[in-house]
């Protein structure tokens, strides 16, 4: 859906909410937008004069994110006449990425984050269901097959954030649709590093469908109800991440593949 693309890249280039210019918030924005596929692998940024005033920061912070975002694996600089920034896609550097965001914030900042997707996927799940069209549905079907089929953990995460935010296109509503791209792009980088077994993403792949049955049925608040469980059910377990991080106090570059810590992947 080429809208929704576009206003996705809209979103991660749009200004800094407060333009308090800090670099940490430049990393986690393009961290995620990297993550959700927005902006692809192989994939040149715009200039750094370009790309601070686009988001509303200084170019000296602009350019400290890039040499964090370069120290992380996501980004190479070539000098030169064809150069430029070039975003690295690596699935381990997002995951380091991840786990060093879920340690660093707050249990009540990741509650609040899962109430408003709560809020705005489970609404947008029952107007679906009002409004969705039978293309619209068969989509959200294609969506869901695709993600039971794929075998890597970058590629699944991307295709759930799709299909929720096929959802929320689907129920005929450009502001909630803009919304949840906005949540995913922020939930996208907490979700990287909490990877999923087999069944846990057979499970995951089955209560989307029951919504889509349920949106099928035109059923909406059954389609809200096991929407908004589902989205309480991971963020308790994101929140549980978290507080393992925090208490064995680790610094998140600790945190690779295999070393991840121990009962922590069960994030649907």
């Amino acid at each position: 859906m080429r809208l929704l693309s576009g206003d996705a890249r809209q979103a991660v280039f749009a200004p800094l909410d407060d333009g308090s210019g800090r670099s940490e918030a430049v990393v986690r924005r393009l961290g995620s937008a990297i993550a959700l596929g927005i902006i692809v692998d192989g994939e040149q940024l715009p200039s750094e004069t370009q790309l601070a005033a686009m988001l509303n920061v200084s170019t000296v912070t602009l350019r400290d994110a890039l040499s964090e975002l370069r120290a992380r694996g996501l980004v190479s600089t070539r000098r030169g006449r064809g150069g430029g920034s070039f975003v690295r896609a690596s699935e381990a550097a997002l995951t380091e990425l991840s786990l060093g965001r879920l340690h660093e914030i707050g249990s009540t900042d990741l509650r609040e984050l899962g109430d408003v997707h709560a809020a705005v996927a489970g609404t947008a799940a029952r107007l679906c269901a009002q409004r969705a069209t039978a293309s619209e549905i068969a989509r959200l079907r294609e969506i869901l097959d695709r993600m039971a089929a794929s075998p890597e953990g970058i590629q699944q995460r991307r295709i759930e954030s799709r299909y929720y935010i096929d959802t929320a296109a689907a129920a005929q509503s450009v502001r909630l649709a803009r919304k949840e791209i906005e949540l995913q792009a922020e939930l996208g980088q907490l979700l990287w590093g909490t990877p999923r077994s087999a069944p846990e993403l057979a499970s995951t792949v089955a209560n989307h469908r029951q919504v889509v049955d349920a949106i099928e049925a035109r059923d909406g608040d059954r389609a809200r109800r096991i929407t908004e469980d589902h989205i309480g059910e991971v963020t308790g377990h994101l929140i549980d991440v978290h507080l393992r991080l925090t208490r064995r106090g680790q610094h998140r570059s600790t945190w690779h593949g295999s070393h991840f810590p121990p009962a922590a992947a069960g994030a649907g």
